[in-house]
Parts: structure tokens; sequence; C-alpha cells
């Protein structure tokens, strides 16, 4: 499977950014330009899932998905993969563990937006997670009150960096998280579901390779 996965040297630190991407959209690529700053991160990896076990409905076919996240997604530090899918993995917390097998010594970081830490401990073995990688978590309007109330964000509330500490979280050891807010998008995939439009239209690719 070497040759078919991303490659990433010991030392480096890669931003792991997983969804179902069903699709992709300008959004996504705005949180990932900003979490590879904010953060210092080396490259980030989208992870597009097989699906989301947490969704009773399944996604669009993986290979229509992939396709257009890689043609949104375009910068030379981030990576569209489907590493969920080459490892066999259903849930976040096995693939980190696979993962960490696979790519001894390099520094991974889970990214999520605000909305997910607000459903975090709903997550198959959350506190696993929250105990062995450290967390970027990247607020939406709306998002940050939920997200700082979480049971997540109680639970592990003396282990997080402020957002003037964003860049250290790329140095530290888990557990440690960082909720940092930057302005968002207005875009979102069920919206891009809904209106029927899952081709890249035109918004999202002009943004993609600003």
């Amino acid at each position: 499977m070497r040759h078919d996965i991303p490659y990433a040297r010991p030392g480096q630190v890669v931003g792991l950014l997983g969804g179902s991407f069903d699709p992709a959209h300008a959004g996504h690529v705005h949180v990932t330009h900003e979490a590879l700053r904010r953060f210092r991160l080396d490259r980030v990896w989208w992870l597009v899932s097989p699906g989301n076990p947490l969704k009773e409905h399944g996604p669009a076919p993986m290979a229509a998905r992939m396709t257009r996240a890689r043609r949104v997604m375009v910068h030379p530090a981030v990576e569209v993969t489907d590493l969920e899918a080459k490892t066999a993995t259903r849930y976040t917390a096995e693939t980190l563990e696979a993962l960490f097998g696979l790519y001894p010594g390099v520094r991974f970081v889970w990214l999520m937006g605000a909305d997910n830490l607000a459903e975090f401990h709903h997550w198959e073995r959350w506190d696993w997670i929250m105990q062995n990688v450290p967390v970027g978590v990247i607020a939406r309007p709306g998002d940050r009150g939920a997200a700082r109330s979480s049971i997540a964000a109680q639970r592990f509330r003396r282990f997080q960096l402020s957002g003037r500490e964003a860049a250290r979280l790329s140095e530290v050891d888990a557990p440690a998280w960082c909720l940092v807010n930057v302005p968002m998008m207005d875009h979102s995939s069920s919206a891009i579901r809904a209106r029927g439009d899952w081709g890249c239209d035109p918004a999202d690719c002009a943004d993609a390779q600003a």
C-alpha cells in the first residue's frame, strides 16, 4: 500500500481534515488555508471518507467526491486522499491508529469545525482522540458558544491553548487543543446538494485557485 498513499517524512506536521466532502467547496478550501497558516502545518491531507457513521444516508460515490475535491482544492501543501478507504477504517480513532503505524515520526494534528467539537462526544472513542493527537478547531459564526460549552471542551479545558498560542499546536504533545476564530465563507455542502449543483460552480473554483 505504501506506493499508493501520501508521502510524509518524520518530523513533518500534517493536519488531517476528515469528512464526506459531499461535495467539496470553497469553504473547505478556506478552512484549509487558515489551518495551514494559523497552526503552522507543513501539510494538510483531506481524508475523504467512504461514509459518515453518524449520518443515516450515504454520500455520493467516492470517485465523484474525490474528483470534485481535487478540482476545488489546489495547493502544493494539500493532498486529497482516500486513506480511510485504503486502511479500511470506519471511525476516526481507527484511522489515527492506522496512520500512527504507517507514519512513525510524523506529527499529526486533527482539524475540525467548531460545530464538530460541539458534537464530538458522540464520536467513537472521542476521548482517546483528544488524548492522542492535538486538535485544531476552526470556529464558524454561531458555533463558538456551543463548542466552548461542549462536553469535550469542558473535560479537556485545562489542555486548551489560546488563539494567540495557535502556532504552538504543531509542537506540543496531546492532549492539546486550540479554537481559532477566522472569517468564514458562506458555503455548505448541504446547500450545494439542495441546489442540485454538484458540479464545480464558478465561485468555488475561483476561490480554490486564489
